[in-house]
C-alpha cells in the first residue's frame, strides 16, 4: 500500500479498517461525505498476477457450471457472492496481506460468468429448438461466442457512463440486495480470526446454506409450500383458477429482509394482482381453452404477457426520468472528445476509463456488431445496418431499466425486456422483408446480444457498487472486465455445443431451457405467420402508466407480475422481518443496531444459498437425481415447520445485540 505525500498520518484502524461506515446503507446529509473501508488518498494492490488468475480461472468454472443449471432448470444463480467466498478463503489460507483490494477484482472478473451465461443461455438455445422443426437453421461456435462477447462489452460501455449516478449519487436511495451481501462477505475477510461480525456471517451462511442444499439435494422437505399440494387446493385451483405458494429457501428470505418491506410489498402486490385478480377472471371468463388451463398455464401462456408489457413500459418510463443523466453522460464524452478537462483532481475510488476512451471503444465495438450482422448473420448490408440500429438503441436505452431493477431488487427482468426486444425486432424485420428461417437467426442472434448486455449492464451495477463501499479503484474494475467477459463468452459458447451434443434440447432427454423454449415460442409464429399477444402487451403498458401516475414504482410492481408467486412471497415475508426488527425497540439507535445485524445475517442466508447451490448443481451433475418432493402432509408440513425456524431465527439472532 503507497502513501500519498503530504497526508497526515492515519491510525491503524483508518489505515484497515475491519468494519464498513456507519453511514454505508442509509442516505447522506446534506453535508455528509460517504468514505470508503480502503482509505481513498492510498494506493492499494488491486490487479496483481494472483487477482487475475484467480478471476479468470474462477470466471471459466462459473460459467461453466451455471450454464450447465441454467439449461437444465432455467435458473442461474448468483456467481458474484460464492466467487468472493472463495477469494475470501483462499486469500486468508494463503495469508496474503492487503488482500480486499485484490478479492474485488476477483469478485468482478469472475462475476461475468453468471451475467455471460442468462444472456447466452436465455436466448440462443431456441436456435437449437426450432432447429429441429427446421432443418435448414444451423448454429455454430462463432455465431454464440460473439453474440455473447459483444453483447457483454456493450454492456459494459454502455454502463460505466452512468456508474457515478447508480453508486454515488442515489448512496442509500436503493437497496441492492446482492451488492450489500457480497460486500459484508468481502469484508468479513478484513476481520477473520477476530470473531464478532465475520464469524456472525460464517454462522448464517452455513445455515443458509445447508438448508437450501438439503431442500435442493433431497428434498427432505418442500421448496415451496402450495395450496394444490392439498385435494381441496387444488379443487380451488380447478375451480376457481386461485392458488397460494411460497418459496422456503433461505436465500429468497435474506434477499426480502435486505430489500425491506416498501419494495417487497409492491413486488408482492403486482404479483398477486396477477395470481389472485387476472388469472382466476381469465379463467372463469376466458374462452375455453383457457378455463382448462392450470393458473400455472394461465401465468405462462397469457397473464405473464401483461408483466412484461407493464415492464416494457415501466422501463421507457424509466429512460424518460433519465433522459437528463443520459444527456449528461453523453455531453460529458463530448466535452472530452474536443478536448475538455474536468476541473480538479479526481480521487482514485472515483475514477473512471475516460470518456474520450469510452467513446472510441464504443464505436469500435458497434462497428464490430455491424460487420458481425453483415457478413455473419444476415448477409444483406441494409438489413444488417437496420438490425444493428435496433440493438444499439434498446442495449443502450435499457441499460438504466436493467441497472434500476438490480438495485432494486436483486433481479434483473432481462427475459422479459429480451421477449419485448425480441417482438419489437420480428416486427421490424417483417416489414423489411427479413422472415422465415433467416429472419429467426437475425432476431434471436440480435435477441442474444441485447440480453447480454442488459444482463451485463445488471450485474456491472454491482460490481461497481462493491467497489464504490469498499474503495476500490472503477477504472480498473472496468478494464478488467472486458477480460472476463471474453473468457466467459468462450467458455458459455463451447459448454452450450457441448450439452447440445450431450443431451439435446429437444426430446425425452433434453435440457429444459424454458427461457429458450419461451423465446422460441415468441418468435416462430412472428416470423413464419402467426399471432403475437399485442392487447396484453398494451395492457400491461397502460397499467405501468397509470401506477405511475399514482406515484407506484411501476418497474417494482410489474417485476412481480412477470416473476412467479412461490417467489414474490417470500420477498415480502423477509420485508416483514425487516419491518419488526427496525420497530423492536422505542430506541431508535437500538433499532439501527438490530437491523444491522440483521442485514449481516441476512446477507450470510444469501451467500450461503448462492454457496451451495453450486454445490447442489454439482452433486446433481454426478447423478444424485432431482428430488420430487410433493404430497400432501409430511413435506409440505415440515416445509411450514422449517422455514418457521429459519424466519425465528433470523428475527431473533437480528434482536439479540442491544437492550429492549
Amino acid at each position: 500500500m503507497k502513501k500519498s505525500e503530504n497526508l497526515p498520518p492515519l491510525s491503524p484502524a483508518e489505515i484497515d479498517p475491519v468494519d464498513l461506515p456507519e453511514n454505508a446503507f442509509r442516505e447522506l446529509a446534506a453535508d455528509e461525505e460517504y468514505r470508503p473501508v480502503m482509505h481513498p488518498a492510498r494506493e492499494y494492490p488491486e490487479v496483481t498476477p494472483y487477482s487475475l488468475t484467480m478471476g479468470l480461472l474462477l470466471a471459466v468454472i462459473f460459467s461453466a457450471a451455471a450454464a450447465y443449471l441454467g439449461l437444465k432448470v432455467g435458473q442461474v444463480f448468483e456467481a458474484a457472492i460464492p466467487i468472493a467466498i472463495i477469494a475470501v478463503g483462499l486469500s486468508a489460507r494463503l495469508k496474503k496481506k492487503n488482500a480486499l483490494g485484490q478479492n474485488i477484482i476477483i469478485q468482478s472478473i469472475g462475476a461475468c460468468s453468471g451475467v455471460i451465461v442468462a444472456g447466452t443461455i436465455f436466448t440462443l438455445p431456441a436456435l437449437y429448438i426450432l432447429k429441429d422443426t427446421h432443418p435448414e437453421i444451423t448454429v455454430n461456435f462463432l455465431e454464440v461466442f460473439l453474440s455473447s462477447l459483444f453483447g457483454g462489452i456493450l454492456g459494459i460501455l454502455f454502463f460505466i457512463p452512468f456508474r457515478k449516478y447508480f453508486v454515488k449519487d442515489m448512496h442509500g436511495k436503493y437497496p441492492f440486495p446482492e451488492a450489500t451481501a457480497t460486500t459484508q462477505v468481502l469484508i468479513s475477510g478484513q476481520s477473520a480470526g477476530t470473531g464478532g461480525q465475520a464469524k456472525l456471517l460464517v454462522i448464517a451462511s452455513l445455515i443458509g446454506g445447508v438448508y437450501d442444499y438439503i431442500v435442493a439435494t433431497f428434498g427432505w422437505w418442500t421448496e415451496a409450500v402450495t395450496t394444490t399440494a392439498y385435494s381441496w387446493g387444488q379443487a380451488i385451483a380447478d375451480k376457481f383458477k386461485f392458488v397460494f405458494s411460497c418459496n422456503t429457501g433461505a436465500a429468497v428470505l435474506g434477499l426480502g429482509y435486505i430489500v425491506g418491506l416498501k419494495y417487497a410489498f409492491v413486488i408482492f402486490a403486482g404479483s398477486i394482482f396477477v395470481w389472485w385478480i387476472i388469472i382466476p377472471l381469465m379463467g372463469t371468463y376466458g374462452a375455453p381453452e383457457i378455463a382448462a388451463m392450470s393458473p400455472d398455464a394461465i401465468f405462462s401462456e397469457y397473464a405473464r404477457m401483461i408483466g412484461i408489457g407493464g415492464i416494457a413500459m415501466a422501463g421507457i418510463i424509466g429512460i424518460v426520468k433519465s433522459s437528463g443523466i443520459i444527456a449528461q453522460a453523453v455531453g460529458l464524452a463530448a466535452r472530452e472528445l474536443k478536448g475538455a478537462q474536468s476541473e480538479g483532481k479526481t480521487p482514485r475510488w472515483q475514477t473512471d476509463i475516460s470518456m474520450k476512451h469510452i467513446a472510441y471503444f464504443t464505436f469500435i465495438t458497434l462497428i464490430g456488431v455491424l460487420l458481425f450482422f453483415w457478413f455473419g448473420v444476415i448477409h444483406t448490408f441494409w438489413q444488417a445496418l437496420i438490425a444493428w440500429l435496433v440493438v444499439t438503441v434498446i442495449a443502450f436505452l435499457f441499460t438504466t431499466v436493467a441497472a434500476n431493477a438490480i438495485a432494486i431488487v436483486g433481479s434483473n427482468p432481462v427475459s422479459g425486456m429480451t421477449l419485448m426486444t425480441l417482438i419489437i425486432a420480428s416486427g421490424v424485420f417483417v416489414a423489411i422483408g427479413l422472415n422465415g428461417t433467416s429472419g429467426i437467426v437475425a432476431a434471436m442472434v440480435l435477441g442474444g446480444v441485447v440480453c447480454t448486455a442488459l444482463s451485463m449492464a445488471g450485474g456491472f451495477v454491482t460490481d461497481l457498487k462493491i467497489g464504490y463501499w469498499l474503495g476500490s479503484t472503477p477504472k480498473k474494475q472496468e478494464t478488467w472486465k472486458f477480460l472476463g467477459t471474453l473468457v466467459s463468452a468462450a467458455t458459455v459458447g463451447g459448454v452450450m455445443l457441448m450439452l447440445n451434443k450431450v443431451y439435446g434440447f429437444t426430446g425425452p432427454q433434453a435440457m429444459d431451457a424454458p427461457q429458450a423454449n419461451a423465446m422460441a415460442k415468441v418468435i416462430e409464429p412472428m416470423m413464419m405467420g402467426g399471432s403475437t399477444p399485442w392487447m396484453l402487451y398494451i395492457v400491461g403498458a397502460i397499467l405501468a402508466l397509470i401506477l405511475n401516475w399514482l406515484g407506484i414504482p411501476a418497474l417494482a410492481f410489474c417485476l412481480g407480475m412477470f416473476l412467479p408467486l412461490h417467489l414474490n412471497t417470500p420477498m415480502l415475508v423477509g420485508g416483514l422481518v425487516s419491518y419488526f426488527v427496525n420497530h423492536s425497540s422505542k430506541d431508535a439507535a437500538i433499532c439501527k443496531i438490530r437491523n444491522d445485524r440483521g442485514t449481516l445475517i441476512a446477507s450470510g442466508l444469501i451467500a450461503g444459498g448462492a454457496l451451495f447451490g453450486v454445490f447442489a448443481a454439482i452433486t446433481i451433475f454426478c447423478g444424485v437425481p432431482v428430488p420430487k418432493n410433493g404430497g400432501e402432509f409430511r413435506p409440505q408440513i415440515l416445509g411450514l415447520v422449517a422455514y418457521a425456524a429459519l424466519i425465528a431465527f433470523l428475527y431473533m439472532a437480528s434482536k439479540k445485540t442491544g437492550k429492549a
